[in-house]
């Protein structure tokens, strides 16, 4: 794979359709928190990746499991019913508000119905979805160029992956924040956080080490990022690979831009060695056992 299957991603110019299909995801989202019991971390509630999109895990209502996925390709969302029934809805510009209303419909037409809280999650200034009327743009070409960038650098992700054999997520896209993400666990607890909110507090109960990827926001452009949870001393200054890879303050993340990879002569190899990189630094001045966690 070359660097021109790794899509152009500037926020500059993608940013209306990303921070609709944010708020879309949210609303597909949080029908899982009705359906599906709680796994550790909220993993039932990210999206799993499939060849045209992304998807939620199966969901039960009632007799029926219910399975939505967004299909980047052909631009719908589509909702599958175990009785055979399905529902498609054309992706294209609406408001988030038409939006979460078809999709309320939908349901009804599938002969159920999902209560959820309409109020976004993890994003500034959040607007219920009923009331949001402002996000409405979708540009079938960004859409796609999104998907073809996570279809690009999920292999390298699922290669890191395989390289742990201590408890560790599925790679998965989460809908309150926006992210490809997974996980790795040294497992030990964490020190409690009792003033956290509760989805802090259940994803952070044990040390991890997590790696991601972000489509951008604002005036930040997509980024893969790294982090140690907690954060052990000396983090910050750890030396990681690539050269163009640096700790941000802020987040306290290492960072390394889309934009460097994706031009890069092999996009796998960069971005595989700042995978590496970051676990490394982070695990050994954790002091995880690496011996026992590792393949």
């Amino acid at each position: 794979m070359n660097a021109d299957a790794w899509p152009r991603l500037p926020i500059e110019e993608w940013h209306d359709t990303c921070d609709t299909l944010h708020m879309w995801s949210q609303v597909v989202g949080k029908l899982t928190l009705r359906t599906t019991p709680l796994l550790n971390h909220y993993w039932n509630v990210a999206y799993q990746l499939t060849a045209r999109g992304l998807a939620t895990r199966p969901m039960t209502c009632g007799r029926c499991t219910l399975v939505a996925a967004f299909d980047l390709v052909s631009h719908e969302l589509r909702l599958d019913a175990s009785d055979g029934r399905s529902v498609v809805l054309p992706l294209e510009p609406m408001t988030v508000a038409d939006f979460h209303s078809r999709t309320m419909d939908a349901l009804a037409r599938l002969g159920t119905s999902i209560p959820i809280w309409t109020m976004p999650q993890e994003v500034l200034d959040p607007i219920p979805f009923e009331q949001d009327t402002g996000h409405r743009s979708y540009d079938r070409d960004w859409a796609n160029a999104f998907w073809r960038a996570l279809t690009a650098m999920r292999p390298v992700f699922e290669e890191f992956r395989a390289g742990f054999t201590g408890k560790c997520s599925p790679l998965h896209f989460f809908w309150g924040s926006f992210d490809l993400a997974v996980t790795r666990f040294s497992g030990r607890r964490a020190p409690e956080k009792p003033d956290a909110d509760p989805i802090t507090r259940e994803s952070y109960s044990h040390e991890v080490i997590s790696h991601g990827f972000w489509p951008g926001g604002g005036d930040v452009d997509a980024s893969f990022y790294a982090y140690t949870a907690p954060e052990p001393a000396g983090y910050a200054s750890a030396s990681v690979a690539p050269a163009a890879a640096a700790y941000d303050k802020d987040f306290k993340e290492f960072l390394l831009p889309y934009e460097e990879v994706r031009t890069a002569v092999s996009p796998e190899t960069k971005l595989l060695a700042f995978l590496r990189s970051t676990y490394e630094a982070g695990a050994d001045l954790a002091k995880w056992d690496r011996a026992a966690l590792e393949r």
